[in-house]
């Protein structure tokens, strides 16, 4: 389930660290009776709402929802994919990250090895260009900033680099599979000559690739590196690492298009920035944005281009706006970049710019009502058919509703259906308010043994179930048979070695479930819920028999059994002691 990295690994590590400490490290904590508490770190609150479990090494923040283990934790906050919160989280702990065998070898480390010879190579070739020097500073760079981004100079000549790296052929087939060559008629050559290079990093600060800049018209003015075992253009930001070891925490993030504007943007203060690598946003892009910061601003040139650029982040965005997280839109005038626009106004007039941002709302509904004829009833339907579909797309919660009641207020029609009440049963709650689930045998025997996987061994003979097809008995019984093997794992555990279940959603929101904290009383609560689950499938295995007239011996027999057994049950969740 979790990737190339052995389940058995997982396990181990989680066993090894402990999450009030990784946490620690990050959030200060304070003690709460038997769990710690503090401010949440992924929501701006004044009250903690944001707990650690030592016992089920788990945090959930019943503010915002966010919830996790020490690995999700790391991913979230640090913004780190899967393996890298491992290999952390391993390092902290002392061990060494394993790999499975039989699957796919992870990219070697002579790769990065390789690539980090070739930025070093770079950035001594800029210290002795005064072309190179020059141009950056005619760009208005200074010296230290380019030293921060490891800003370097690919020379003019077929094999300046591959000459001074490419010492043998093992190191030949390294620069060809870090993409750093090309292929033509009389043999293979260095990809970047002549060009401006901007290391590209990846979220640990490992370059994984570049981007080289054109100092004359001689080829395309921008040229990134290839696809390459280390390198997706689709799953990295440029600017990334360094916005986030600028600061502990980003409040905002700003998305640019280019190099030089993620550069001089950070020379003027502005080191919350981050580019696209020449791709339109993507919904990895998208999500890698909001674990850094709460808000995103989007900065695009104002033209054609630039606006349908715009779109595509918008898309991208849309099913990754849960509370919390918002996204704003600043367009620019024509000619101007964000590189140009900060050194005309100036940093304070451009941060108001950022302030004053267009919010994805109204660049949403805008784009729309531009299209259709709102002043008609049909040109209001289509503006509906156009937007209704792409509002499904966010998340469930209070902007989602938010964006159906402007939609309905613009369209001067109610959108969503009213909610309809059961029969004898008051209407439900207002749209928008959300409520807690419910309760039920089903979901607090499985809340039960997520929470606390040894009550597990508290399940008597599951016999009684055979046949049964309430919803979720499945689940239960596999959790049930999961966790007697490992009755001392705890929740984190449990739930990263769910990762890829279908059901790992539905458990990790009934992890953050408040259960008694007495083990009596758990056990106690446990056995009831097994119980209940018992009396909902022996009532649907009644309510299934045939008609009293149709009944057999056999059937009639069945039946008093199943009634008799239907009256234990009752009695038991009411504390009657059995005849």
């Amino acid at each position: 389930m979790a990737g190339l990295i052995p389940d058995s690994f997982i396990e181990e590590l989680l066993g090894r660290v402990d999450i009030v400490e990784i946490i620690e490290r990050r959030v200060p904590l304070k003690r709460a009776g038997r769990e710690f508490q503090a401010c949440c770190p992924f929501h701006d609150e004044k009250t903690p709402s944001f707990t650690v479990s030592p016992q089920k090494q788990f945090y959930h923040c019943f503010g915002c929802g966010a919830h996790g283990s020490a690995i999700g934790f790391l991913m979230n906050f640090e913004g780190l994919e899967f393996p890298d919160a491992v290999e952390d989280l391993a390092h902290h702990a002392g061990l060494e990250v394993p790999r499975e065998a039989k699957r796919a070898a992870r990219p070697a480390a002579d790769l990065y090895d390789v690539l980090e010879a070739a930025s070093n190579f770079y950035q001594e070739q800029l210290k002795t260009s005064d072309e190179a020097i020059a141009y950056l500073k005619k760009r208005g760079l200074s010296g230290e900033i380019a030293m921060q981004f490891g800003i370097g100079f690919a020379p003019k000549g077929w094999d300046k680099l591959s000459g001074k790296l490419g010492t043998d052929d093992t190191r030949m087939s390294q620069l060809r599979r870090a993409g750093m060559l090309s292929q033509g008629k009389s043999g293979e050559y260095d990809k970047f000559r002549h060009r401006i290079m901007f290391p590209i990093h990846d979220r640990r600060g490992r370059v994984i690739g570049f981007g080289g800049r054109a100092l004359e018209d001689d080829g395309p003015k921008y040229l990134n590196s290839p696809e390459t075992e280390l390198f997706h253009k689709g799953r990295e930001l440029y600017g990334l690492y360094l916005a986030r070891k600028s600061q502990a925490k980003l409040n905002r993030i700003l998305v640019v298009e280019g190099y030089m504007d993620v550069v001089a943007l950070a020379q003027f203060g502005f080191t919350n920035s981050v580019a696209t690598l020449g791709t339109a946003t993507t919904g990895d892009q998208a999500e890698m944005l909001f674990r850094a910061a709460d808000e995103v601003v989007y900065c695009f040139d104002g033209d054609r281009a630039g606006r349908k650029a715009a779109w595509r982040a918008l898309e991208a965005t849309l099913p990754r706006l849960r509370e919390g997280r918002q996204a704003r839109f600043l367009f620019l005038p024509e000619g101007e970049d964000p590189d140009s626009m900060v050194r005309k106004l100036g940093a304070d007039a451009f941060a108001r710019q950022l302030d004053e941002s267009q919010p994805l709302s109204d660049f949403f509904f805008d784009h729309f009502t531009s299209a259709v004829d709102m002043s008609s009833l049909d040109g209001r339907a289509k503006l509906v058919g156009l937007s209704k579909p792409m509002i499904d797309w966010i998340p469930q919660g209070v902007f989602h509703d938010m964006m159906i009641e402007r939609l309905e207020s613009l369209a001067q029609h109610r959108v969503s259906e009213p909610m309809k009440a059961a029969p004898g049963r008051r209407a439900g709650p207002a749209r928008g308010v959300r409520t807690a689930q419910q309760r039920t045998p089903m979901r607090m025997a499985l809340a039960h043994l997520v929470q606390n996987p040894a009550l597990a061994l508290q399940t008597e003979n599951l016999d009684v179930f055979e046949g049964c097809d309430l919803a979720g008995f499945e689940i239960y019984r596999e959790l049930v048979d999961f966790c007697s093997k490992s009755p001392n794992m705890t929740t984190a555990q449990l739930l990263e070695l769910w990762h890829d279940h279908p059901a790992q959603s539905h458990l990790n929101t009934l992890a953050t479930w408040q259960l008694p904290g007495e083990d009596s009383r758990l056990v106690q609560e446990y056995r009831d819920a097994v119980t209940g689950l018992e009396l909902q499938w022996t009532e649907a295995q009644i309510a299934r028999m045939p008609k009293i007239v149709e009944l057999t011996v056999e059937d009639r027999s069945k039946l008093l059994s199943l009634q008799q057994r239907r009256q234990e049950l009752i009695g038991s969740l009411q504390g009657e002691e059995p005849d």
